[in-house]
């Protein structure tokens, strides 16, 4: 069993099946870009089963179903910004922009930022 300083394995369950398959080493990155912003990250999406209804309305399941995503709820704008900030310098590959959460993940291929 691993341990992470800020994390626990069943943060990353699937929401809908309890399934999780989540990547030990991207939990560890998360893990790093958590301790580099300086204040606690609740996780509102981690793993999602292939079968989870967002992944399985998309024409292939995403990075939530690779086990290499996840959603950081955030209160504001500083937060925002910090969190982004740190995943760019810490080398998270895809960065969504929400008003209420930032995605992060470690997809292969060149970097990408997008926004809800």
């Amino acid at each position: 069993m691993t341990n992470f300083r800020y994390f626990t394995l069943d943060e990353f369950d699937c929401q809908e099946t309890g399934e999780n398959e989540i990547q030990l080493e991207f939990v560890a990155k998360l893990d790093h870009l958590r301790m580099n912003c300086g204040f606690p990250f609740k996780i509102t999406s981690g793993y999602r089963s292939p079968t989870h209804s967002v992944e399985a309305a998309k024409k292939r399941p995403g990075t939530h179903a690779k086990g290499i995503a996840a959603d950081v709820q955030i209160k504001d704008g500083y937060q925002r910004m910090v969190i982004v900030k740190n995943a760019i310098e810490l080398g998270f590959t895809g960065i969504g922009v929400a008003s209420g959460f930032v995605h992060v993940d470690t997809r292969e291929g060149d970097p990408v930022m997008w926004t809800y």
